[in-house]
């Protein structure tokens, strides 16, 4: 019986409650053939509290031994004084730096039921299948230098340095064009290439390896703010879209509300396949909806992008596609059954808090690994 060590970190905010419901989904696997071990650690603010950092030695040296990790969330208005260099976030920014995350990926799915909770008209939300790679350890949150400088006479100037070397994009171009071959076939680059040189470099690195390595693969470029605008204007015309760190982080953002709510987003951040270590690779799975700290302790956020970040474990880390898909048809009807939290609440519909969201997705799971 194959076992799997996870580290779950749930971090700040609605990171623990949310975890919790990912619990009662591990529960069930471990009812099956596979064996999930896990260890908790702290992160983020909890962290602070604690070791004065945002994340331990100790528990990044578990990070580094999991077989994947499961993230919460971090941050609130309780940190915001800290020093810039042990806020929340640089837990995380340090997670997906030692574990040399490099490739995040973010997918953007309207669940028919929900098409009524989008921003957009059901029409151009419907059956919306698009996922985003988010380039997760270079550019402008890492370069050097980054800094502020006293200028005197009252003026400072802030430095964020954005920076791209070749191989950090030909990595996740060819992790872009690996998932267009397993969905529709294209591929949408975007970046700035009309005004920033990273731009240039990441088109011209970008259209070489489709052209030379996937000449299958369909690619077109696009500048990143057209891009946000097309995401509202027509989604479904993308399948798979790969940009840098700074532009993924906000187009992934938009992509979110196309789906009814922050609430429903996964990712999955992964690194390289370890060839010593039987291609395993290093893995981040984590909500995109952050730590919410205005509903904390409610017992009304919902779960599902926490719940739906494991199903991405099932299937990239861990290669159990069955259970994954059971896992995401489980949320699926659930939803269609008119179960819902308040940020997706719809007229005729049922309201739940995050415990009987967990509950209702549970059942459901469990019943279906046993059909």
């Amino acid at each position: 019986m194959t076992t799997h060590k996870l580290l779950l970190l749930a971090g700040d905010g609605i990171g623990p409650e949310t975890m919790a419901e990912v619990e009662k989904i591990l529960a069930v696997l471990n009812r099956g053939e596979a064996r999930f071990e896990t260890e908790r650690g702290l992160v983020g603010g909890a962290a602070i509290d604690a070791h004065g950092v945002p994340i331990s030695e100790g528990d990044m040296a578990l990070a580094l031994g999991a077989d994947a990790v499961l993230f919460g969330a971090v941050g609130g208005p309780k940190w915001d004084g800290v020093a810039y260099e042990i806020r929340p976030e640089a837990g995380l920014l340090r997670l997906r730096k030692d574990m040399e995350l490099f490739a995040n990926l973010r997918p953007a799915i309207c669940y028919p039921a929900l098409a009524e909770a989008s921003s957009l008209k059901r029409e151009l939300v419907d059956g919306l299948d698009i996922l985003i790679l988010r380039e997760l350890t270079g550019g402008v949150y890492f370069g050097s230098p980054k800094e502020i400088v006293d200028l005197g006479q009252g003026q400072k100037r802030g430095i964020d340095t954005q920076v791209y070397e070749t191989y950090e994009i030909e990595r996740i171009a060819r992790a872009a064009f690996e998932a267009a071959r397993t969905r529709h076939g294209k591929v949408t680059s975007m970046e700035k290439r009309n005004v920033m040189k990273t731009g240039v470099l990441w088109n011209e690195v970008v259209t070489r390896i489709g052209r030379d390595e996937y000449p299958d693969v369909r690619l077109e470029h696009m500048l990143a703010d057209a891009g946000g605008m097309q995401l509202v204007r027509a989604p479904k015309q993308f399948d798979v879209i790969v940009t840098d760190n700074l532009f993924g982080d906000m187009l992934s953002d938009i992509a979110a509300m196309l789906t009814g709510s922050l609430g429903m987003l996964p990712s999955a951040s992964l690194g390289a396949p370890d060839a010593a270590n039987g291609a395993k690779r290093r893995a981040l799975y984590e909500p995109v909806h952050g730590s919410a700290p205005d509903i904390a302790g409610q017992g009304i956020a919902n779960p599902i992008a926490m719940i739906a970040s494991a199903a991405m474990m099932l299937r990239y880390s861990f290669g159990l596609t069955r259970e994954a898909d059971a896992l995401e048809a489980s949320i699926a009807s659930v939803l269609e059954s008119g179960t819902r939290t308040g940020d997706i609440m719809a007229p005729g519909c049922r309201q739940v808090g995050t415990g009987e969201m967990g509950d209702a997705i549970a059942q459901a799971f469990s019943e279906r690994l046993a059909a």
